[in-house]
């Protein structure tokens, strides 16, 4: 009979520890939502001391997301413990996750606590959790460089005292896959009471192990792992959630194991995730990078004409992939979209969203003759999570040329005013972007600027990602349009009105 391995995602919280990553209330609970479309088991939905804004977060993904146990980490501290649970308590399934270091160089330099100190902390921390929450996790920190002796010491006191989940974390990355296997055999030889609670790994990515390490826990006994979408995280990043989920399904004979995975919204919640965090894919990336089902080598493509099996372990549709097939334009009506959207497995729309999804198309349509499938896909991904518009690009005019001093007019809508502002700049989307600074009455800071084309051809839609600071913070922009500078003019505006809403909320 195969094991089930419980798939928990940290995207919303080691995810957006991520260096330029700053996700809003609404956009953590769009992720959320889409995580439980994904079937993952729990999601990590923040640090709630941490700020107000994460505060809100849980809260937020608690009182709307219903299937997937909703966790909320907080250090072995009273004050962290009680900030989780009064975010956490109006979740279907709680989960308070409380932590402390546990390895001689996180105690002596960070804590500066003697074990035995520590020791009393985790009881202390692991039964107040219990006391608010019936499912509670504990995590020893750098767990993969703690004295084996006291790390069997450690769990054995946050089992006694109520943990329900103990989590193994690779804090920096520095295990390999047979030293991490290794241990998690040996806790389980070790520790008392081990065998009535789940066992969880948490790798980190500094030395490309973390899914390798990720694998051997599983085959070693563990039975949750901590994961991200991307693989996004701190430094190198944690372990891929895609990566590991398609190594169980396709080499299921090998490691016996089950997820409650829906592997075709893989690819979707990985664009999801990289539209909304502003971190693009490489595209060798496993699983779902846009060359992961590409064959280019000539003998590649005779193996695969004579039998895809040849260099393809798995299918693209396994993962949500489709081909981008050129089948609607400007004279397909609302059924034919509807029939299309459906088909890409966008069932869950409402029937406003369908209404802006499709005059968004018809407006694509008039200035392409196809459109396709990742043309409609970046059209639905193009919507600003109810963030309000506090202004709005009315009118924009660029003059430019190779000898010539590129020039922008901007025309924004703030409530029931128009400013008009002009600017000249080193090309026409730096005066564009200096435009609407003048109009906007702001000084921005830029922090990042990337544009890509959704498909080919010289009519192809320009999706841009802005990236703009303020106070240590980043604000995320996103717009797309077939003329590229729009699309910037669209993407800076959307930044700053980010920028400006999320002010307001503090």
């Amino acid at each position: 009979m195969s094991k089930r391995v419980y798939i928990f995602d940290t995207t919303l919280r080691d995810g957006e520890q991520s260096p330029g990553i700053s996700l809003n209330v609404h956009e953590k609970v769009e992720i959320a939502a889409q995580l439980e479309r994904l079937g993952v088991d729990a999601i990590e939905a923040g640090f709630p001391v941490a700020s107000k804004g994460d505060f809100e977060a849980v809260k937020a993904i608690a009182q709307r997301i219903r299937k997937p146990i909703i966790v909320g980490l907080a250090r072995a501290v009273r004050g962290d413990i009680e900030r989780a649970w009064e975010a956490l308590k109006y979740a279907a399934r709680p989960r308070i996750h409380t932590f402390i270091a546990t390895s001689d160089i996180h105690m002596e330099y960070k804590l500066k606590m003697k074990p035995e100190e520590v020791l009393e902390q985790v009881k202390d921390a692991v039964s107040y959790a219990k006391s608010l929450c019936e499912d509670v996790e504990f995590s020893a920190e750098d767990g993969s460089r703690t004295r084996p002796e006291f790390l069997f010491k450690v769990i054995e006191t946050a089992i006694e005292a109520g943990a329900t989940t103990i989590n193994i974390p690779d804090t920096v990355g520095y295990a390999t896959p047979q030293e991490f296997g290794g241990l998690i055999a040996s806790i389980i030889e070790n520790v008392k009471g081990i065998e009535n609670v789940i066992l969880s790994v948490h790798c980190h990515n500094d030395l490309g192990m973390a899914v390798s390490n990720s694998l051997a826990a599983i085959e070693n006994g563990a039975t949750q792992v901590e994961c991200t979408v991307n693989g996004l995280g701190e430094r190198a990043g944690n372990a891929a959630l895609e990566e590991i989920v398609m190594a169980l399904k396709t080499r299921k004979g090998f490691y016996g194991c089950d997820t409650g995975i829906e592997t075709r919204e893989l690819y979707r919640t990985s664009r999801l995730v990289s539209h909304l965090t502003g971190v693009h894919i490489q595209p060798n990336k496993a699983i779902i990078g846009a060359n992961a089902f590409a064959h280019e080598s000539g003998i590649h493509q005779h193996g695969m004409l004579s039998n895809r099996e040849t260099y393809e372990i798995m299918t693209p549709e396994s993962v949500g992939f489709r081909q981008s097939e050129m089948v609607l334009g400007k004279h397909s009506g609302r059924h034919a979209f509807e029939e299309k959207l459906k088909e890409m497995g966008y069932i869950h729309l409402d029937a406003e969203e369908i209404n802006e999804a499709f005059s968004k198309f018809k407006d694509l349509a008039d200035k392409k003759k196809f459109v396709t499938d990742r043309d409609i896909e970046a059209l639905l991904s193009e919507k600003v999570i109810e963030v309000p518009a506090i202004y709005e690009l009315e009118y924009f005019h660029i003059s430019s040329g190779n000898s010539t001093i590129a020039t922008a007019t901007v025309r924004l809508k703030k409530d029931d005013m128009l400013i008009q502002e002009a600017a000249c700049g080193d090309g026409p989307i730096d005066a564009t972007f200096k435009a609407i600074e003048r109009a906007a009455g702001l000084k921005i800071n830029l922090k990042d600027f990337y544009l890509r084309a959704v498909t080919s051809g010289t009519d192809a839609l320009g999706e841009v990602t802005v990236k703009i600071g303020r106070n240590g913070d980043i604000y995320v922009g996103r717009g797309i349009s077939t003329d590229v500078i729009e699309a910037s003019a669209k993407g800076y505006v959307n930044a700053i009105n980010k920028m400006l809403y999320e002010t307001e909320m503090e």
